[in-house]
């Protein structure tokens, strides 16, 4: 076996983890969209869904905000999954080119930290109403969970690839179940459920805030799955698919059912509509593959840290997210959603650097030598952080993550743009310095 095999099994145990995947590892455009809508089929999207569900008719009003918030979560994952598509690189391997390979562990640290956090709070997420309806003891349910979940992450992205295959089909089936269900058990049919009058009230802009906010934070981690992807377009369409239809569906399934029975927990809603059964098993595959992809992609900021083995850092993560999770549930739910607040910013760094600084031309792994710290990411990151902070709670621009990002994206460019031209400016300089020396 010659070195450069070993290389490659190497790489390939590590899932590529900085470097990019290769042409024989890629995948095709089923795989990816079945992995994009696992990512997205998340039980906290159907519980956003049942709020908003509560606040506004579902015609039209929630589906302009469930479809305006999602496709600007399709955009801003689109242009991330192009980036990641073309270059196969996972997130952490497109910072060094933005934050510099030093510069970049910070991004990666706040990253990984933030999806071990919701990771653990998803192990406690399952384990609550399962315990509550079912009475299997919490702890043992904790652990058995999360380490389940941790064992398809070491295995790799072949195992999420295989349990979103299976997931994504179950979820569709058992969300339309409860869709229908609510339907027909309506005293008016479908007009009950299209027309109903919300209980509470919320403005289309605070709506469509919450639904951006309510998974921007995954929306960033985009190229850590879509680097995988065949082509370019594969990449785009799956990710657009992901987020545009299969959150989309999400809250739909989440709204529905909150309209239905009055409450926004899942869990509780098929419990009520006599589909216990059904519920506990939505729930488990659907915090499973947004758990996994949560992991994977700590794993990744982990090895981009440390540069240690990937399987021993992600069991090293899951067990920490396991052990911690009720903890981090029921105290840490709060501090996760500021940390959030940091999240969006990031890729859009990563966009303006790869859109407007290279022109979408990043030069391989091999031949590209970085420089350590780049300090103009550091103050267009603070900028976006300060602008999201200061958004308003009403109005056009209370979308907070939405203000965060088209901030870094300007200040990003803005600032780049800017030193470019003084260094053009030096180098003519420098050169007649030099001649009359």
């Amino acid at each position: 076996m010659n070195s450069q095999t070993n290389k490659d099994e190497l790489e390939s145990h590590g899932d590529y983890a900085l470097t990019a995947v290769p042409l024989n590892a890629r995948r095709g455009f089923i795989s990816m969209t079945a992995v994009m809508l696992g990512f997205t089929f998340f039980a906290s999207s159907m519980w956003t869904g049942g709020t908003l569900g509560q606040n506004f008719s579902l015609w039209p009003d929630l589906l302009l905000v469930i479809l305006g918030g999602n496709l600007l979560l399709g955009i801003y994952g689109s242009l991330l999954a192009y980036a990641a598509s073309k270059t196969n690189l996972s997130t952490h391997v497109l910072l060094w080119h933005s934050f510099g390979v030093k510069g970049s562990k910070l991004p990666s640290f706040m990253l990984a930290i933030t999806q071990i956090g919701w990771f653990g709070v998803g192990i406690a997420m399952l384990s609550a109403p399962i315990t509550k309806y079912v009475g299997i003891p919490y702890v043992p349910l904790l652990l058995v969970g999360g380490l389940a979940m941790t064992y398809t992450v070491a295995v790799g992205f072949k195992a999420i690839e295989l349990l979103s295959m299976i997931a994504v089909p179950a979820i569709l089936i058992l969300g339309f179940t409860s869709v229908f269900k609510a339907i027909f058990d309506a005293p008016e049919g479908i007009d009950t459920i299209l027309f109903s009058e919300p209980s509470g009230s919320m403005t289309i802009a605070v709506g469509m805030s919450l639904a951006v906010g309510s998974f921007i934070s995954g929306a960033t981690l985009t190229p850590d799955f879509v680097r995988f992807s065949k082509n370019k377009r594969i990449g785009v369409f799956s990710t657009a698919i992901g987020f545009v239809f299969g959150n989309s569906l999400m809250f739909i399934f989440g709204a529905v059912g909150a309209i239905a029975t009055g409450v926004s927990d899942i869990a509780e809603v098929l419990a009520l509509q006599g589909l216990l059964g059904a519920g506990i098993i939505l729930l488990v595959l659907n915090i499973w593959t947004t758990n996994d992809n949560a992991l994977y992609a700590s794993g990744l900021g982990l090895v981009n840290i440390t540069g240690l083995k990937r399987s021993h850092l992600v069991w090293a993560a899951g067990i920490f997210g396991t052990v911690a999770s009720d903890f981090l549930y029921n105290n840490f739910i709060g501090w996760l959603s500021f940390l959030s607040v940091s999240l969006p910013p990031i890729g859009g760094i990563i966009i303006a650097d790869f859109f407007f600084r290279a022109r979408t031309n990043y030069p391989s792994v091999e031949s590209f030598k970085p420089q350590r710290f780049n300090g103009v990411a550091i103050v267009a990151w603070l900028i976006a952080i300060a602008v999201s902070v200061a958004s308003p709670d009403t109005g056009v621009f209370s979308v907070a993550p939405l203000n965060a990002i088209v901030a870094t994206i300007v200040s990003y460019a803005v600032l780049t743009a800017a030193l470019e031209k003084v260094a053009k400016r030096a180098i003519p300089k420098s050169v007649e310095a030099l001649k009359s020396s």
